[in-house]
């Protein structure tokens, strides 16, 4: 068997397992930053929305007492 073909039978099994752990590597990184991404813009519609049932609830407030006033 020459030095080439020897070499190639090696080599290609080898490099084939050590990109298949490198694709799976790069795919667990990009799917946790996609998620940290997702949870971050989860957190930020949570405050918004927070926020604003609490300025809903503040407007209604004053609505009630000037009813009871009113009223």
């Amino acid at each position: 068997m020459s030095d080439h073909m020897y070499l190639l039978t090696i080599g290609l099994p080898l490099g084939t397992i050590i990109a298949v752990f490198a694709l799976r590597y790069l795919a667990a990184t990009r799917q946790a930053a996609a998620q940290m991404i997702h949870d971050q813009a989860y957190t930020d519609l949570a405050e918004k929305t927070h926020a604003e049932l609490a300025s809903i609830r503040g407007r209604l407030d004053g609505i009630e007492r000037v009813l009871k006033d009113v009223g």
